[in-house]
C-alpha cells in the first residue's frame, strides 16, 4: 500500500475511495449496475460526497463487508473481518407506529435517479415541509441510503420496504 493512501473502511466515503483509488471506480461498476452513475459529474460531486460505502452497499444491494473486501484488495490493503451489518435499511414489513393514511406527500424519485440527476434536495425540501405526526412516501429503484441516514439524523422516522423492483421509503416528522 503507498504511504499516505487512503484505509479503506465502512465508513470511508465514495468520494474519497475514488479520489484516493480512482481505478477503482471500475471495479464498483463491476459490483453493482447501480454504481455506473457514478460517471455522472453531478452524482460524483453530491452523492459521491455524502455517501459511505456502507450505504453504497446498501444502494447497490451488496453485503458491506464483500463490498469494502473487494475494494480493499484491489487497492493492496489486508481483508477486515466483523464488518457485516446485516441489511440495515429495509425492514420486512411496516414498523408498529407507521400509518399509512398520515401520507400526505408522494415522490418518486425514479425519473429523477434514471435521467442521471440528484433528487437528495427535493427530499430533503418535501420532508421539512412535513408537519409533526405526517408522512413523505419517496419511491426509488434502490435504497438511498445516505438520504435516509441524513433525515435519521434530522430526527425523522424512518424505514423501507422493497416491493417487487421498487423501494419505499416512509419518513415522518
Amino acid at each position: 500500500m503507498a504511504a499516505g493512501k487512503l484505509i479503506i473502511s465502512p465508513k470511508t466515503k465514495v468520494g474519497e475511495l475514488l479520489d484516493a483509488y480512482p481505478q477503482l471506480e471500475g471495479v464498483l461498476i463491476d459490483l453493482s449496475p447501480s454504481f455506473a452513475k457514478l460517471k455522472n459529474p453531478i452524482l460524483r460531486k453530491t452523492v459521491a460526497r455524502i455517501a459511505t460505502l456502507q450505504q453504497a452497499a446498501a444502494v447497490g444491494g451488496l453485503k458491506t463487508d464483500e463490498l469494502v473486501n473487494r475494494l480493499r484488495r484491489e487497492a493492496g490493503q489486508n481483508e477486515i473481518t466483523g464488518e457485516a451489518d446485516g441489511d440495515l435499511y429495509l425492514l420486512p414489513a411496516a414498523p408498529d407506529w407507521f400509518d399509512s393514511s398520515k401520507i400526505t406527500l408522494r415522490f418518486d424519485a425514479t425519473p429523477v435517479i434514471n435521467s442521471g440527476a440528484s433528487p437528495l434536495q427535493e427530499i430533503l425540501s418535501q420532508a421539512n415541509n412535513l408537519h409533526p405526526g405526517e408522512f413523505l412516501e419517496v419511491t426509488t429503484p434502490f435504497v438511498p441510503a445516505p438520504i435516509i441516514d441524513m433525515l435519521k439524523n434530522k430526527d425523522f422516522r424512518v424505514f423501507s420496504i422493497k416491493k417487487e423492483n421498487r423501494v419505499y421509503n416512509y419518513f415522518r416528522k
